[in-house]
């Protein structure tokens, strides 16, 4: 019997984590144990651990460390305290294999935790960029600490082996959020317009705008302008979630909150949506903006022109449905227009999408479930020729 623990922190991370969850509670010989911490715990956040007890998985572990994220300081202290109450959770579970996705801090604290006391890492969505957040320094971070790796598309698991990993243990299987949406019976226009309470015959945009901490400018004035140029489209419904627990997501929902509260014919907030909803309102969306990842990855597959704003996600491969700009409000105006012509929305109805590929979670869970795992801890470092 192998015990795989997952480890999840956020709602995005695990609405993409469900079905392995899922596949990996069908085999004979794994007992799966979830660890469940960071945003999920916090009322602020939309107490997503909730959704995660109604899919019916139980929550063997739950570990608060969200003390003060709206500061780097107070993002350190959680990634201090995860270490700290991480490592007790891996010495009460012993499980056989950790699953990480991302590169989340909570993510890193996780796998310098396991490290510590000799778990095995399996790593989702490693070899990937996004220059505009520190993510990106935390995710190859996890990858140098991690054993399997399963990335997203080809040139990301080279990506992975350029940074001295052996090909042996790095598989490009594409992304769960991809093969999710293929899986998932969507809601129909008119049951996401019940749900959101916004008008069905008003055509909307799906937003979600997380903290850029390498932009030259603040979360505020970033969101001030992408707010003034949704103004430009008086005959848009704009649907709003919350941004993450990062320094600085606090400020932006708040400001999120006090802008729907001015403007509620128009503007809807809603923290979480979860991943069903989610998925659903972006199928019916005019266009899905902001700087979140799930607009470049998984979005395209709905056939949905997305903007991608400012420089969180620089860097990440993305399809021919998604139009990048700057994060001044003419860029953001132009961009959208765009977005809105005929012409584009045929493009992106029929673009592909680099992050599809077949067989996502079956291909996970094979090696997850028989991989020998006696001698996983021993890495040598793989230099390219």
């Amino acid at each position: 019997m192998r015990t795989i623990c997952i480890f999840t922190g956020t709602r995005a991370e695990y609405g993409l984590l469900r079905p392995l969850i899922r596949a990996l509670e069908a085999e004979r010989d794994v007992t799966v144990r979830l660890l469940v911490t960071g945003s999920h715990l916090g009322q602020g956040n939309g107490t997503t651990c909730d959704e995660i007890a109604n899919d019916g998985f139980r929550l063997d572990e739950c570990v608060e460390i969200l003390m003060d994220s709206t500061t780097e300081s107070g993002v350190c202290t959680a990634m201090g305290l995860g270490m700290i109450r991480y490592g007790d959770v891996f010495r009460r579970m012993a499980p056989d294999l950790l699953v990480l996705l991302g590169d989340r801090y909570e993510a890193f604290a996780a796998a310098a935790a396991a490290t510590v006391c000799k778990i095995p890492i399996a790593h989702l969505h490693g070899g990937e960029l996004t220059y505009g957040a520190i993510d990106d320094s935390l995710r190859h971070a996890i990858t140098k600490l991690s054993h399997l790796h399963f990335a997203s598309t080809e040139a990301y698991r080279t990506r992975i082996i350029q940074l001295g990993e052996d090909p042996d243990r790095v598989f490009a299987v594409g992304a769960l959020g991809v093969e999710n949406i293929r899986n998932v019976e969507l809601y129909g226009e008119e049951d996401v317009a019940r749900r959101l309470n916004t008008n069905s015959q008003r055509p909307y945009f799906l937003m979600t705008f997380h903290p850029a901490p390498r932009s030259e400018k603040t979360p505020e004035i970033q969101l001030s302008a992408l707010l003034d140029a949704l103004d430009s489209f008086p005959d848009y419904t704009v649907v709003m979630t919350g941004a993450n627990a990062d320094a600085g997501g606090l400020a932006i929902n708040r400001m999120l909150a006090q802008r729907a509260a001015l403007q509620p014919e128009r503007l809807q907030f809603c923290m979480s949506l979860g991943t069903k909803l989610y998925l659903s309102a972006a199928r019916h969306a005019a266009v899905v903006l902001g700087n979140s990842s799930s607009a470049i990855i998984e979005v395209p597959t709905l056939g949905v022109p997305s903007v991608d704003i400012g420089p969180r996600q620089a860097g990440r491969a993305r399809g021919d449905s998604v139009i990048s700009c700057g994060d001044d409000r003419t860029e953001i105006v132009n961009a959208l227009r765009r977005a809105l012509t005929p012409e584009f929305r045929r493009l992106a109805a029929s673009a592909s999408n680099p992050y599809d590929q077949p067989d996502t979670t079956a291909r996970i869970v094979r090696e997850l479930v028989s991989r020998n795992l006696i001698h996983a801890l021993n890495k040598t470092f793989h230099d390219l020729r």
